[in-house]
């Protein structure tokens, strides 16, 4: 049966699923790797019978129920866990901030007056509430890591590419990737082990630790508490020579020369924490709202749906704006993924804050939301622009908000970073409650 209202006071759930249980395996093979947990998925995904509304009402008015359930919801169907719904989503998965005009926001539990984030909000929320064991999102800008960083648990984006989309509706297919969530890192990476390839890299122990101080500023007073916290923990288990500073702004400056135009086309007059990041961020917006405009110009304009505040106008840019410098994005892919694979080189690990700060509170004046919408862009476009795997990481909650920290690892090293985020959970957890001990 339908997951019941009363037993989701947070809002996460839309009430259109029943319940899947995952197939009968037989007694004498090995148990399933995620037998006896419950999931949720994001309201993205195909599954049998049950229409696919991707955030929209007027969507799933006018789309037909399809026919074939997405792969990587059988994967963890087949691998022994239980589907117990589907959850709320941004509109056409087209926000990071979580407030659904037509559905309602998911309550962020671990800070109920902050937005829950997006697109994925209703998934990170199921988790965060303790509703289900571990959820699946999807994350093309950032739809993952942000609600996983205001809700306080684990999430994940895969490398690019290495886990299908196929019944997953797309966004932007350039940076569309199918990630999860989870509240601890063990069952996070079981997810992993049953979704992602088995010649994702495993092995190995982490080379190098590079920590861009540049980066960390966008955080404000914490800025020092938050990459403290990482160093501590590194030096206690890797000890200090893993430890690499840099300023991420001027490497990527000198490495990936085709961002030059948009640095000194749009930002030379603006001030920034790092202007760098802030091109390259315009640059992966600029190819996910073609590629949004591609696949969905036809429905929007024949369909003509209503969209909430936010949503509308961010869809009316895409189908309105010109491109004409999109040929240059592409060589900035190109040029990013090679100056990332020199500095980190083999399992070198980059370290970053997942966003710009606290969670934004809910209703927030748009010139605010919008400030800050840009500086987590900046943050997000690295994985985004590499095609990099990116976890986000807890570290517990300072003056009563969630505060996380971000590892990310070259292209299908997946496996080997969501291993070494168990590895260093440990010392991260130990390490952030003495720094939040001395705030106070």
């Amino acid at each position: 049966m339908a997951l019941k209202p009363n037993l989701d006071p947070f809002g996460a759930f839309l009430n259109n699923l029943r319940l899947l249980p995952p197939p009968s395996s037989s007694p004498d093979q090995p148990p399933p790797l995620l037998r006896g947990l419950t999931f949720a998925v994001k309201d993205i995904f195909d599954i049998t019978g049950c229409t696919t509304g991707f955030g929209n009402p007027d969507w799933a008015r006018t789309h037909t129920a399809p026919t074939f359930t997405a792969p990587s919801v059988l994967a963890v169907l087949e691998a022994g866990a239980t589907c117990v719904g589907k959850t709320v989503m941004d509109e056409m998965a087209y926000s990071i901030n979580g407030e659904n005009y037509h559905y309602g926001t998911p309550t962020n539990p671990c800070a109920p007056d902050r937005v829950p984030g997006g697109s994925s909000s209703g998934s990170a929320v199921a988790v965060a509430a303790n509703l289900v064991d571990f959820s699946l999102g999807t994350d093309t800008g950032g739809s993952v890591r942000v609600p996983a960083s205001y809700c306080g648990i684990f999430g994940f984006r895969p490398s690019h590419g290495i886990i299908s989309t196929v019944g997953v509706t797309p966004m932007a297919q350039i940076f569309d990737t199918v990630g999860w969530f989870a509240r601890d890192p063990i069952t996070l990476t079981r997810v992993g082990q049953v979704l992602l390839p088995s010649s994702s890299n495993t092995t190995g122990l982490p080379t190098q630790f590079v920590v861009p101080g540049d980066c960390f500023e966008y955080l404000g007073s914490p800025s020092d508490k938050v990459s403290q916290i990482l160093k501590n923990s590194v030096k206690k288990i890797f000890g200090s020579s893993l430890l690499n500073d840099v300023n991420l702004g001027d490497y990527i400056y000198h490495n990936v020369p085709s961002l030059l135009k948009f640095i000194s086309g749009l930002y030379a007059n603006q001030e920034s924490t790092v202007p760098v990041l802030a091109a390259l961020s315009h640059a992966m917006r600029l190819l996910q709202r073609f590629e949004f405009k591609t696949n969905h110009e036809a429905w929007l304009n024949s369909t003509k749906p209503t969209l909430g505040p936010g949503i509308l106008e961010r869809v009316s840019e895409a189908l309105n704006a010109t491109y004409e410098d999109l040929e240059i994005c592409h060589p900035i892919r190109s040029e990013l993924q090679v100056s990332l694979s020199n500095l980190l080189q083999d399992n070198g690990v980059l370290a970053l804050p997942t966003i710009p700060g606290a969670p934004p509170k809910l209703n927030m004046e748009v010139d605010k939301l919008g400030n800050f919408r840009s500086k987590a862009f900046s943050l997000l476009s690295i994985a985004g622009m590499s095609g990099y795997c990116q976890i986000s990481i807890p570290l517990g909650m300072h003056d009563g908000l969630p505060v996380s920290v971000s590892l990310l690892a070259k292209h299908n090293s997946d496996l080997f970073l969501l291993n070494l985020a168990q590895t260093l959970y440990g010392a991260l957890k130990e390490q952030a409650s003495i720094a939040w001990e001395d705030a106070n």
